[in-house]
């Protein structure tokens, strides 16, 4: 018994030597330490935002389902409420009055740890019993819906109650309208939707998501305000796939199906090969077309499968081995070509996956995002492709890029070789 007491004096050592100088060290904390952990949990934060954004990319394709989506949203959440500072100041007072506290909470760990310990034992009366309990697995459980409505419930709180000396955060609020329009609360969705676009008015994708829900609440009409937000939306970014299919679902509902054709033909351009999403557009693209086809005085459109007048571009897209290791199997490979004069933006687009690599590519009319900007309008090209982690269609710094040009409007046989990073 005499080793036993050792051991565990030992042991409570030990345990103070851990636990005490993380403790003190809090009490002296640095402005520059300040100024590190707020860009840390920014820094968190926008890794967080990113992987909402994974989520609504994967199940759009069908990668995921809903509740695989709801489930891993819960988990993000949780931790969104454990980053996001709202309660935490950084000021010379609060930083004075941590540190009292701090110190306060060194003398207490190293006197009650002691007598913790050896109440424990007194009370169990059996070191041996002590270990099964210390070493049992902690249960696994879901996340439940009523857990998910109490984190969202507190996210909010904690945005409605945010001091006003602090800066408003709009990811935090479009994290909380993404929860509500999960959880199909579409009044609360708007609500915050509008609170985070008034904090970040040139975000495309916040206004796409924005007007959906506002569909959502008008009985899936886009009339109103959700087509002005679609249109906000496509100024910002024409190539965002949210906005083109809500442009798409506006112009069928007015009864313009052409409208409704090229937007969605150009959703289709950018969309996952595969998935539910895409499954979605071809059946919307079938139903503007046959729409159209008994429209009086409107000619039928061409079918997919019909030949398409004027230039072509081909030739193959590859990766250069210097930067494979920046590259995961499921990134995006944007191909377009783009006026060597003129607007920047895409004649043609089409849109792979690095896994799809070395990849031969066809660009014409038929890939074109708008009728008033094709290929065959244009004599000479810059042809390229660009790796994107995120998917996004608009180019951002990290980027993997390659490209050739300028080039006649039909060249063949290109070599493109994806060699550098965006600055």
């Amino acid at each position: 018994m005499t080793l036993f007491w050792i051991l565990a004096i030992a042991l409570i050592a030990l345990a103070l030597a851990l636990v005490l100088p993380p403790v003190l060290r809090r009490a002296s904390p640095s402005v520059s330490q300040s100024h590190d952990v707020v860009d840390a949990r920014r820094a968190n934060l926008a890794i967080l935002r990113d992987q909402l954004r994974e989520l609504d990319t994967e199940l759009a394709s069908g990668r995921i389902t809903i509740d695989q989506q709801a489930q891993a949203r819960a988990d993000i959440e949780r931790r969104v409420l454990d980053e996001e500072g709202l309660t935490d100041g950084l000021s010379p007072a609060a930083n004075s009055s941590a540190a009292a506290t701090s110190k306060r909470s060194a003398i207490l760990v190293a006197v009650c740890i002691p007598l913790l310990v050896f109440g424990m034992y007194g009370f169990i009366g059996n070191p041996q019993a002590v270990l099964p309990q210390a070493q049992a697995p902690a249960p696994e459980g879901e996340v439940t819906m009523a857990q998910v409505e109490a984190m969202v419930t507190q996210m909010a709180q904690k945005l409605e109650n945010q001091p006003a000396d602090q800066p408003a955060n709009p990811q935090a609020w479009e994290m909380l309208a993404r929860s509500y329009a999960a959880l199909q609360r579409f009044p609360e969705a708007a609500r915050a939707y509008e609170k985070a676009g008034a904090l970040a008015p040139d975000n495309a994708q916040l206004l796409a998501d924005h007007a959906d829900v506002l569909a959502m609440l008008q009985g899936q009409s886009m009339a109103g305000e959700p087509a002005k937000l679609i249109a906000r939306a496509l100024a910002l970014d024409p190539m965002n796939l949210k906005a083109l299919a809500l442009a798409g679902s506006a112009a069928f509902e007015r009864k313009d199906f052409a409208g409704a054709i090229q937007f969605w033909s150009q959703a289709r351009q950018l969309a996952p090969p595969t998935g539910e999403f895409t499954a979605g557009l071809d059946r919307s693209l079938e139903a503007a077309r046959d729409a159209a086809a008994t429209q009086p005085n409107t000619a039928s459109p061409p079918s997919k499968t019909a030949s398409v007048p004027g230039p072509a571009l081909s030739g193959t897209v590859s990766l250069s081995p210097s930067l494979a290791s920046k590259v995961k199997p499921d990134d995006t490979v944007f191909i377009f070509a783009r006026a060597a004069q003129g607007p920047r933006m895409p004649l043609a687009i089409l849109k792979r996956k690095i896994s799809e690599l070395p990849i031969s590519f066809k660009l014409d009319d038929s890939t074109a995002m708008s009728d008033d900007l094709k290929l065959s309008k244009f004599a000479n090209v810059v042809v390229a492709a660009r790796v994107s982690a995120s998917g996004n269609a608009m180019p951002q710094s990290g980027d993997l890029v390659g490209q050739l040009g300028p080039v006649s409007a039909g060249a063949q046989d290109l070599k493109i070789v994806i060699d550098s990073v965006q600055p």
